[in-house]
């Protein structure tokens, strides 16, 4: 069990690493270009992941239509709306809205799968709310300036928890590699004329060292990394593995100091607790659930 832990830690410290990499991966690739470039690499390692297992299976006609809108909106509308984000937002600030996506799944799911809204939902809603609103005005209560960058940030944590819902509705009857697979080649496809028609001008780098970046990023956070969280939950109570996973903004304030040398204030802690503890305490009736759709990360 301790051997688990470590690993999903790994996981955890990973896709909270994600918020810094993709804020100095859209400093050398344009949005578009580099969500086309990053679906290329991690639909290739799903390829060869399901080529490896012999899991290739034909879907249902009554599921395509399905895949294709979450390969639409929870691959290629999140993934884009990741980058264009972090070229003005704070990956920090990014990190923490983006950890309110299990409430926002939580209404959600109240709306289409007909689940319960509590009031521990509301009440840790109500807390998250208060922890956004404090880091986003940097403690100064009395003004509000949104970075337009944070809009699509919101974007990007919504279709993520539309992600979450269409997952959970499809994996009574596929499994998540394949909807996995099948989603990304989706997104991958529809990034193709996008990349060149969505970014004014189109940059792109020269560099090898960006683009062995970009591809251990792409494989290393979206394939290698959901593998291991996968692998290992299932040693571990499900409860602790949640509370895990809300650390990734503390993880992307670190990470950010370390190799952005952006300073950890101390409005962003009294914010990041403020929105894990709603968040924690808003989903605790919801912790199984949310875990089992975590490998749509």
């Amino acid at each position: 069990m301790l051997k688990a832990y470590f690993w999903l830690t790994i996981c955890v410290v990973v896709w909270g690493s994600n918020f810094v990499f993709g804020k100095i991966l859209v400093q050398d690739f344009s949005p578009a270009l580099l969500t086309l470039l990053r679906l290329l690499f991690i639909v290739l390692f799903l390829i060869g992941l399901a080529t490896y297992k012999k899991h290739f299976k034909r879907l249902k006609k009554s599921d395509l239509l399905a895949i294709f809108f979450l390969g639409v909106v929870g691959v290629f509308i999140n993934q884009w709306s990741f980058f264009v984000g972090l070229q003005t937002a704070d990956p920090t600030t990014s990190a923490l809205i983006l950890a309110t996506t299990p409430i926002i799944t939580g209404f959600l799911a109240a709306i289409f799968l007909k689940e319960k809204i509590t009031i521990r939902m509301l009440t840790g809603s109500t807390l998250a709310i208060i922890g956004i609103y404090f880091v986003v005005t940097k403690g100064n209560l009395s003004s509000l300036h949104i970075d337009k960058g944070l809009i699509w940030i919101v974007v990007t944590m919504v279709t993520f928890a539309i992600m979450i819902i269409m997952t959970r509705l499809l994996s009574h009857r596929i499994d998540p590699l394949t909807i996995t697979l099948y989603s990304n080649i989706v997104g991958f496809i529809l990034s193709i004329p996008f990349a060149f028609t969505l970014d004014t001008p189109l940059r792109i780098s020269v560099d090898m060292a960006d683009w062995a970046f970009l591809m251990g990023t792409a494989i290393v956070v979206h394939g290698i990394a959901t593998l291991m969280w996968n692998n290992n939950i299932r040693h571990v109570d499900a409860s602790k593995a949640s509370i895990l996973s809300n650390l990734e903004p503390f993880v992307a304030m670190i990470v950010g100091f370390i190799l952005l040398s952006k300073p950890i204030t101390g409005v962003e802690i009294i914010g990041s607790l403020f929105i894990v503890g709603g968040v924690i305490l808003s989903t605790y009736q919801r912790k199984k659930a949310y875990n089992r759709t975590i490998s749509s990360k």
